[in-house]
């Protein structure tokens, strides 16, 4: 049985949804019934966010991609388009590169990458956040995320929702330590990934995710590229019914 917390809802061709490093499966919540109106839906926390608990044996060594599969095997699905948002496209890229058979299409939504340099905006939010950790400061990180990665689209209640995502996160990670015995993962070769695929960054995101953004779309074999003009880092909690239209034309 799958460790992963996951919900399925809805009937027809299979979209898998992937939550960023800030949110868990709740950040799909303004999508969920559009979706499953026209698809069976799958979405999951993955380790360590949620309700998904960090292994702490040696011998439990796990990657997120491995996780995916086995997810998809346990709930009798051979092919699902992939919905993933920031460190979800990741884990999104290294499943359709390592079993492009089970993908039938990518929806890349403001997605990190693995041999993209950060930009000194990136880097310098990465610095901030890990000193604010290392001083004990949860509270400043949190913040630190909300006020970098929501755009000025995102409502009060969102706001407190993705702080209160975020700081799950940052409680059940920090308590695990260091020991995790986590894997890399397969490595991406988006030359495999010959399904169709829908790359989106957002206009008011942090520099560098519009730079993956570019790499990404030149990569993928079968790629549309859009900016939204509006959005920062998580366009479908910023204004959700405007991405709940894309993600089901992107999905058609």
């Amino acid at each position: 049985m799958s460790p992963l917390h996951h919900q399925t809802a809805g009937r027809g061709p299979t979209v898998l949804l992937l939550h960023s490093g800030v949110t868990d499966l709740r950040q799909w919540d303004p999508q969920w019934e559009a979706l499953a109106s026209h698809h069976r839906v799958v979405r999951y926390d993955r380790r360590g966010w949620g309700r998904s608990p960090l292994p702490t044996e040696p011998s439990a060594a796990y990657s997120d991609a491995e996780d995916v599969i086995g997810l998809l095997d346990e709930l009798g699905i051979e092919e699902a388009a992939l919905v993933g948002s920031s460190a979800g496209g990741v884990i999104a890229q290294q499943v359709a590169s390592a079993w492009p058979g089970r993908v039938s299409r990518l929806v890349l939504l403001c997605a990190d990458a693995d041999d993209v340099d950060p930009t000194p905006a990136a880097r310098a939010f990465a610095e901030r956040e890990e000193a604010l950790l290392e001083a004990g400061d949860v509270t400043g990180a949190v913040e630190l995320n909300v006020e970098t990665f929501l755009g000025p689209e995102a409502s009060t209640a969102t706001r407190t929702l993705v702080r209160e995502m975020q700081r799950t996160a940052f409680e059940v990670q920090l308590a695990a330590g260091d020991d995790v015995p986590s894997e890399p993962g397969p490595p991406i070769d988006l030359t495999r990934a010959t399904m169709p695929a829908y790359v989106v960054s957002g206009a008011r995101d942090l520099d560098y995710f519009a730079l993956v953004a570019d790499a990404l779309a030149q990569r993928l074999p079968d790629a549309r590229r859009t900016v939204l003009p509006w959005a920062g880092h998580l366009p479908n909690l910023e204004r959700p019914d405007e991405v709940t239209t894309l993600l089901l034309d992107a999905l058609a």
